[in-house]
């Protein structure tokens, strides 16, 4: 039987930190979360550098000697890159990333990890760790120095002793694992390992909800728990080939917003503007019907320019569609609403619509909820979103019952 992932990734800036350093791919055969490091010039741009590199392979009919080695390969194109960066922007000094990687191989499960981001696994009904940190504090509990409790509080818990930093020898441990129907995987930063409990996170995986449900629970807790760090999560199910209810691919956190340089554009855009570049540069010699020559010329020139527009506009078209199958929850006047859409707009063109305006009032929720919403609630379909509106009117309800008794709400 032929398997797939079913997923949701999600990724959030934290309660303290101003900008995400924490990157995350979901795609069908393959799940990445990175958390970069190094501050904002340089943590960003390392972790979406792994993303950029990785996408590139999420690919089927591999074997899993196949997928073992482009997994592997492409990590170290990701140090490489890294390493040229650091190279070029001396400012950039301590840029770095973890890496958390695993790649489905028909029923193989390739899984590539370097530092503390963290792959659990939900298999009937019992979730364990499959990475191992490479942490100061790891390196104490294996020493028998200091036990699993005493590295939860431990003032230094935050220290990776391995990651990618462009530096020759940083190699992720490469593993494989059988994939199984209903099985639940979760990849995550430290935002959320660290602040979470095991046995919370394992309630939130084994409670039936779907993945994209799954995710913004997780990320949730970690934000109630007072996470100060970014928090990024991927949940994914292992499920039938064509059962998955979408194929498209979820990119976020900085990778989301950061474009790292690549060495090659081989986008069909591209490669018709280095056609028509080939055009102009070759004059060739005059002759005696030098007009029509010259105007051959402008011909081609102009039908190489025609059809770079084309693929411009048919690439600018696909994405605008796919921009209106997604659909999330934020706020309008006030209320909780729900938008058909992405939350951005390009240029002077709104890539969102407002197709429904609740009664639910921003005033009426928890804080906490309050500005989830106005931060904007990813969903995979119209009716998850109508589910977590739902959901919002329970705690609409809950909060003003509180209210009426003189008890606070709470977050």
């Amino acid at each position: 039987m032929a398997l797939t992932f079913h997923y949701a990734a999600r990724s959030d800036v934290g309660l303290v930190r101003k900008d995400n350093q924490d990157s995350g791919y979901a795609g069908p055969h393959l799940l990445v979360v990175a958390d970069g490091m190094g501050g904002h010039a340089g943590g960003d741009l390392a972790s979406a550098t792994v993303i950029t590199e990785l996408v590139e392979i999420d690919h089927d009919s591999l074997t899993a000697a196949e997928a073992s080695s482009q997994l592997s390969r492409a990590i170290t194109r990701a140090n490489d890159e890294i390493a040229r960066t650091f190279a070029d922007n001396a400012e950039l000094e301590g840029m770095g990333t973890t890496v958390t990687a695993i790649m489905r191989a028909r029923n193989k499960l390739i899984l590539a990890h370097i530092g503390d981001s963290r792959a659990y696994l939900l298999r009937e009904g019992r979730l364990s760790q499959i990475t191992k940190d490479h942490s100061f504090v790891q390196t104490l509990i294996d020493e028998g120095r200091i036990t699993e409790e005493e590295a939860s509080t431990h003032p230094q818990r935050s220290v990776v002793t391995r990651v990618l930093t462009g530096a020759d020898g940083d190699e992720p441990d490469l593993g494989a694992r059988e994939a199984r129907e209903g099985d639940r995987y979760l990849l995550c930063s430290d935002g959320l390992s660290g602040f979470v409990a095991l046995d919370t996170i394992e309630e939130i995986l084994t409670g039936g909800t779907p993945p994209g449900q799954a995710a913004d629970d997780l990320v949730s807790l970690a934000l109630r728990a007072g996470a100060p760090d970014n928090v990024t999560v991927i949940v994914a199910d292992v499920v039938e080939a064509g059962t998955a209810p979408s194929t498209q691919p979820q990119v976020v956190g900085a990778a989301a917003l950061r474009r790292p340089r690549k060495r090659v554009d081989t986008s069909p855009a591209a490669r018709a503007a280095a056609l028509t570049r080939d055009e102009d540069d070759d004059e060739g010699v005059e002759l005696d019907e030098e007009g029509h020559g010259r105007r051959g010329r402008w011909l081609r020139r102009l039908g190489g320019l025609v059809v770079a527009v084309l693929l411009v506009g048919a690439v600018a078209y696909a994405g605008y569609a796919w921009t209106q199958q997604q659909y999330y929850v934020g706020a309008q006047d006030g209320h909780v609403t729900v938008y058909r859409g992405v939350a951005q707009d390009l240029g002077p063109i709104s890539l969102n619509t407002a197709v429904d305006q609740t009664d639910i009032e921003l005033s009426e929720l928890p804080s906490f909820y309050r500005d989830e919403v106005e931060g904007t609630i990813s969903v995979e379909s119209r009716s998850a979103a109508d589910q977590r509106v739902d959901s919002l009117r329970v705690a609409a309800k809950k909060c003003g019952q509180l209210r009426a008794t003189g008890e606070p709400c709470g977050r």
